[in-house]
């Protein structure tokens, strides 16, 4: 499976100057990351936005380096810098790129998920999937595990310990029930192919660990 790359952090939106008459031209566009917030140029904010752009492609784990880029380039106002600068966000771990099937725990050891949008629950219909959505709308479902995990996992230290956690079956081999077999890495994977949804549509957000 190729590999793809979302998003990481949370937009403040732009921050103009205390000026008059006011300057129409923000000063910046502000990135909640981590314990900072780290300031991007207008250039900067418009291809980290572009990463949130194509949720359909997302859901089909289609967004990957060279895509963004394309779509960057194409943009009713293209940017020809758009490859140093999508280098440039990752370097600042403003982007990440991971593969679902592949070794996530580093990535996920260095990230926290944060749930945003509203739980909306499971239906009649499809009892087997919970709806996330906003103002009652949903935009997106997902099997029950993920769902578990999108709304848990920042209570962990990282997403790896979230995995780690919904891997331990002690629990229910201590009552006699049925052990599923579960180990973290799998459990990593099932909810990666998710991931890049949840970040689109904005029922979620990756947020970097700060360093001690």
């Amino acid at each position: 499976m190729p590999t793809v790359i979302v998003p990481v952090g949370l937009s403040m939106g732009p921050r103009y100057r205390y000026v008059r008459p006011p300057d129409p031209t923000p000063e910046c566009y502000e990135i909640h990351l981590g314990d900072d917030l780290v300031e991007l140029t207008e250039v900067e904010a418009a291809v980290w936005a572009a990463a949130f752009v194509d949720a359909e492609r997302h859901a089909k784990l289609a967004v990957n380096r060279k895509s963004l880029i394309q779509l960057v380039q194409t943009a009713p106002k293209p940017e020809p810098r758009a490859a140093e600068i999508v280098d440039n966000l990752i370097g600042r771990g403003l982007l990440v790129e991971f593969d679902p099937e592949g070794n996530l725990e580093p990535v996920f050891r260095r990230h926290k998920l944060l749930p945003l949008g509203q739980g909306l629950g499971s239906t009649a219909e499809e009892p087997h999937l919970h709806r996330i959505g906003f103002a009652n709308q949903p935009v997106l479902a997902l099997p029950n595990d993920a769902y578990g995990l999108w709304s848990f996992s920042f209570l962990h230290p990282n997403l790896w310990a979230a995995c780690v956690d919904l891997a331990d079956e002690s629990e229910e081999e201590a009552l006699g029930e049925e052990i599923l077999g579960l180990v973290p890495g799998g459990v990593a994977q099932d909810f990666a192919v998710h991931l890049p949804l949840m970040i689109a549509t904005s029922c979620a957000f990756l947020d970097p660990l700060v360093e001690s």
